[in-house]
């Protein structure tokens, strides 16, 4: 992952893997396996986190759909995927791939883009 920035109280990263164009994670700032854990004061920071990251992607990608993931079997640290998803393409029409086979990786110069796109539209 790249980090993109701060956020409330998460830190937003993009997505070394870019089958999806735009693909993100926020990580909360803190340790927590689990999001009911967090006082409900944190939770309600964190998912705005979320929702301005998912704002920022649709802004700046113009996806025709946003799909989330929260998952931690392999890694049990509060985090959300923000993937988004583009009619006709890759895993349009079922859940996105964790890992997909293709593994698209980008030149440095085109993360570099990606990422001030994102940090123009948040």
């Amino acid at each position: 992952m790249i980090e993109i920035g701060p956020l409330r109280v998460s830190t937003l990263y993009l997505f070394r893997e870019q089958s999806y164009p735009g693909r993100c994670i926020v990580a909360l700032n803190e340790h927590e396996t689990e999001f009911f854990h967090l006082p409900q004061e944190k939770q309600d920071l964190y998912m705005r986190d979320v929702a301005q990251t998912a704002a920022a992607i649709e802004k700046a990608f113009r996806p025709d759909k946003i799909n989330y993931g929260a998952f931690g079997d392999t890694m049990p640290h509060v985090h959300f995927h923000i993937v988004p998803k583009y009619s006709g393409g890759h895993a349009w029409g079922r859940m996105f791939d964790m890992n997909p086979a293709e593994n698209r990786q980008l030149t440095d110069d085109e993360y570099r883009e990606m990422i001030d796109k994102i940090r123009r539209a948040l």
